[in-house]
């Protein structure tokens, strides 16, 4: 069965817009980020035709190959990375994304600071936040979120927001809540949180930024996935 991505897309801004008017918390603008990781070039210009153009992936060399083949129409598309960042990807992550969600450790600051600044380039940075502290998970513990804002501030990183992926156990709501609570007490504008099944809830917390990838393209397959 085909996957009408246009009246997805339209049906997703519509909940964003809903969730938004109803909300104090919520910010006056939400970003759709598609999430188009494993889904064809097709996909990503049947989106593009319907007017979006915030895309999210989750892997550099995937990424790299898909908006290459998409060259004609790459400028005016923003591209985020809201996949774990190894640091010997620094480079190919700088060269290819306008945004990149996941900076979680010193090493990593380092690494993104010194080909930010041997590229001359200067792309957005969010802090991934693991606001439940897994073990298991990517980003920064609350408790060392201050020193590695600090450390991007002395390296002149641009950073503009944090990011989060609640414990799928636990109540998203808590998560967004303290996600929020952390951008204000940092003065970070950008919050991005929420996913296909709760980005509603994470627009009520605030959420600038939300991240939508099977409500957008359908489920995927990754025995497919490059």
């Amino acid at each position: 069965m085909s996957v009408d991505i246009a009246k997805n897309l339209k049906n997703i801004r519509d909940q964003i817009e809903s969730s938004r008017v109803e909300s104090l918390m919520a910010s006056e603008n939400v970003s759709l980020i598609a999430v188009s990781k494993t889904k064809p070039v097709e996909d990503v210009l049947s989106a593009y035709e319907a007017g979006h153009r915030v895309f999210g992936e989750n892997k550099v060399q995937e990424a790299q190959k898909k908006f290459a083949d998409l060259e004609q129409i790459r400028g005016e598309i923003e591209l985020h990375l809201i996949g774990p960042l190894q640091t010997n990807k620094a480079k190919e992550a700088v060269e290819t994304f306008d945004v990149i969600q996941t900076v979680d450790r010193p090493k990593l600051v380092n690494a993104l600071a010194k080909e930010i600044k041997k590229q001359g380039k200067s792309p957005e940075l969010y802090i991934q936040v693991n606001t439940g502290e897994e073990s298991q998970k990517a980003g920064v513990f609350p408790g060392d979120l201050k020193d590695l804002i600090a450390l991007c501030h002395e390296q002149d990183l641009r950073i503009t927001g944090l990011m989060c992926i609640p414990p799928v156990d636990e109540e998203p709501s808590l998560h967004f809540s303290f996600l929020s609570k952390l951008a204000k007490e940092n003065g970070l504008p950008n919050l991005s949180m929420g996913m296909s099944s709760d980005f509603d809830l994470a627009v009520r917390f605030g959420a600038t930024h939300v991240r939508v990838g099977s409500g957008i393209f359908g489920s995927r397959d990754y025995t497919s996935a490059g």
